[in-house]
């Protein structure tokens, strides 16, 4: 996995056995076409953030994650039963700008489920 732009730092604050869940708000990296889903989930493996070399002089740290079969899930069926959306729903995109946040595992559950994900090779049954 690879978060914030490529820093070490908040790599550092993902242990193994953490579940990760990556939304994409758009098709494409910058882009303006709208995707609004969640397009993987996984678990953290053991080890510390490595750097890798993309070429061209960018040079992010990235930790390992085995990921589990799923499938895309949109975001919007589902900002009614997220708990971290009800913190502000109206504004519910503004916690993604931070890049790296935690989920409860309630809410990581919805999310697997709706990724049509096995909760119990993610450990959530």
């Amino acid at each position: 996995m690879q978060v914030c732009h490529g820093k070490a730092a908040p790599l550092r604050r993902v242990q193994a056995g953490d579940r990760v869940a990556y939304y994409a708000p758009t098709l494409t990296m910058g882009g303006k076409e709208k995707l609004q889903a969640f397009v993987s989930i996984g678990i953290a493996q053991p080890g510390d953030p490595y750097a890798f070399d993309m070429g061209g002089g960018f040079v992010p740290f990235r930790k390992d994650v085995a990921y589990v079969p799923a499938q895309e899930a949109p975001i919007a069926p589902l900002l009614d039963a997220l708990e971290f959306v009800m913190e502000d729903r109206p504004r519910w995109g503004a916690k993604f700008r931070f890049g790296l946040f935690a989920v409860s595992d309630h809410d990581m559950r919805l999310i697997a489920q709706a990724m049509q994900a096995d909760v119990r090779s993610l450990g959530l049954a």
